[in-house]
């Protein structure tokens, strides 16, 4: 039986609180995603590893707070309620656009000095490379949803579809689409806008995890994170498309905990 755990936190969702945890992993929904993404997710995870989900403004209980239109503002806010977790050994796991405010989380964290013990990037190709750095062009990489925040509702659906998700059976109810939209639409104009932080490579090993049919994250686009860490890399291709992680949930889940308990992936805990 979980346990929901108790927190004041504005920005995290815990749903099953482990005493004996040695591990807590914080994840981050994809664009119109939302903290409820993960929720099965604490029932695949063994008691090792305490899961916390993020909820962004705009969609739950925090419909009314104000949305947040800059991937690395919302990073820094994120950390700055990190801090009653940091207690134990933290990873970081983001979908999508999760990816991106997960990185700039995880930078956030190295800088002051307590750096997460993983993190791991799924449907997303890399925010930035050394070449991109060499020709002046950090966001050199093609994307399946440039252009869409402008896009007209209908045309919006359609991409949303395209990619699928647990949303995407809502958006056909007409009073849906205008509570999901706004949110939505914002979630791709801040993809749009984001300009990632530039600077040395983490010092946090890095999983990738792709579909192999991903329109948005193609493997060999998804590989290029090899070039965003010092510290170990590994890339994971899985059967599917941009939402692989619901149909290969517990393969995906396996996998995270087996890069968890890598020997020295968790730092001893006295």
């Amino acid at each position: 039986m979980s346990t929901p755990i108790s927190t004041s936190s504005e920005w995290l969702r815990g749903y099953d609180e482990r005493l004996d945890a040695r591990v807590r992993m914080v994840c981050f929904p994809h664009a119109g995603g939302s903290a409820a993404f993960y929720r099965p997710w604490h029932r695949g995870l063994p008691p090792l590893v305490e899961l916390h989900a993020v909820q962004y403004p705009g969609r739950g209980e925090r419909r009314t707070a104000p949305l947040v239109d800059d991937v690395r503002t919302m990073a820094g806010l994120i950390v700055d309620d990190l801090a009653p977790l940091l207690d134990r050994p933290l990873a970081l796991f983001g979908h999508s656009m999760g990816a991106f405010i997960a990185y700039e989380a995880a930078r956030l964290l190295e800088g002051r000095g307590t750096p997460p013990v993983h993190l791991f990037v799924s449907g997303q190709i890399a925010p930035w490379t050394p070449d991109d750095v060499r020709s002046g062009t950090v966001r050199g990489h093609p994307r399946a949803d440039i252009g869409i925040a402008d896009a007209d509702d209908e045309e919006m659906v359609r991409h949303l579809e395209r990619l699928g998700g647990t949303e995407v059976e809502l958006l056909a109810d007409p009073e849906m689409r205008e509570i999901f939209l706004p949110y939505i639409r914002n979630d791709f104009r801040m993809l749009q806008s984001y300009r990632p932080a530039v600077g040395p490579p983490l010092t946090t090993a890095i999983t990738a995890l792709t579909g192999a049919d991903d329109p948005v994250a193609t493997p060999a686009l998804a590989a290029r994170w090899r070039d965003l860490t010092t510290a170990d890399f590994a890339l994971e291709v899985f059967p599917g498309g941009h939402f692989f992680l619901l149909p290969e949930q517990e393969a995906v889940l396996d996998l995270v905990t087996t890069s968890l308990t890598q020997a020295n992936s968790i730092r001893h805990q006295p």
